[in-house]
């Protein structure tokens, strides 16, 4: 699947993602500014926080109970598209995926 990474200078990262990596993982393959990781996806840091673009937040689903108390603690200002990228899992479904890396 193909997902691409805005960043905040509106430069654009986009990279094809194996089947059931996770977008924190593809990020820090891609060497994706901004996407830390530093817990390594155990939801303990935030520091993989994304904005979902609008077009793909009800295809990569909302956050459960833990996933949204990180979200919280995150550096970044909080929106209703956040989520953090370890918890969304490439699939077919969302080729073409638009992820929206905060201003750190």
């Amino acid at each position: 699947m193909k997902v691409t990474w805005q960043l905040p200078d509106g430069k654009e990262i986009s990279a094809d993602v194996e089947n059931g990596m996770n977008m924190m993982q593809a990020a820090l393959a891609h060497n994706v500014p901004g996407i830390i990781g530093e817990c390594g996806g155990t939801l303990s840091c935030a520091t993989c926080h994304v904005y979902v673009a609008d077009a793909w937040t009800e295809k990569t689903g909302g956050t459960d109970d833990f996933e949204d108390a990180m979200l919280d603690v995150a550096e970044a200002e909080r929106r209703d598209t956040s989520r953090l990228s370890c918890q969304i899992e490439a699939s077919d479904a969302l080729d073409g995926l638009v992820l929206i890396v905060p201003e750190a």
